[in-house]
């Protein structure tokens, strides 16, 4: 896929292939977030991701908002089995058990941190200074040391459906880590 979408503007390839993705990689892909309501979202929402493509996630997050109390983790951590058969039924989301039972075990996992979820979340960035720039999407991991780390401390903490890959793209999205492609206008020199 092209470095320069259809507007002129270099971008990674991937955010060429729809506006929906081209608003989302110019705007808040790799933008350094934290907050424990914005990281729940985005561990959650990569959560949901897993075996589906992104732009059907994006385009159903605002639904995802309403649908889990804006992602505040406390508020979550007290849904009840009739919230699962709501979510269930609920079609402007995606409807699979295991996840929605995942961001309810998540939130519970959350609320009982020792430490706030984004200080944790962040402990795993790695040195700026020691992530090499990818030259093309190919050079793109999916996985990394940290985001095993990662992984691996959020299960022990009682998380599901937070595996390295699933990290590394919560880590990517939310600037941990700048993996904006050489030649795309958000790589930061």
């Amino acid at each position: 896929m092209e470095l320069i979408g259809a507007d002129g503007v270099p971008r990674c390839s991937w955010g060429n292939s729809a506006p929906d993705y081209a608003t989302y990689h110019d705007e808040e892909w790799g933008v350094p977030l934290r907050g424990e309501s914005a990281l729940f979202e985005r561990v959650t929402l990569e959560s949901f991701q897993s075996g589906l493509s992104w732009l059907v996630i994006l385009r159903k997050r605002e639904n995802f908002r309403k649908a889990f109390a804006g992602f505040d983790p406390e508020l979550v951590a007290r849904f009840t089995d009739a919230d699962i058969s709501r979510l269930l039924a609920d079609a402007s989301i995606v409807r699979n058990r295991a996840k929605i039972e995942a961001a309810i075990t998540n939130a519970r996992a959350t609320v009982q941190l020792d430490q706030p979820l984004d200080e944790l979340l962040w402990s795993f960035a790695p040195d700026p200074g020691s992530h090499r720039r990818p030259a093309s999407m190919a050079e793109m991991p999916a996985v990394t040391p940290e985001s095993k780390a990662m992984a691996k401390a959020l299960k022990k903490r009682g998380f599901t459906f937070v595996g390295p890959t699933t990290c590394y793209a919560m880590m990517q999205a939310t600037g941990m880590v700048d993996d904006h492609i050489q030649g795309c206008f958000r790589a930061t020199p």
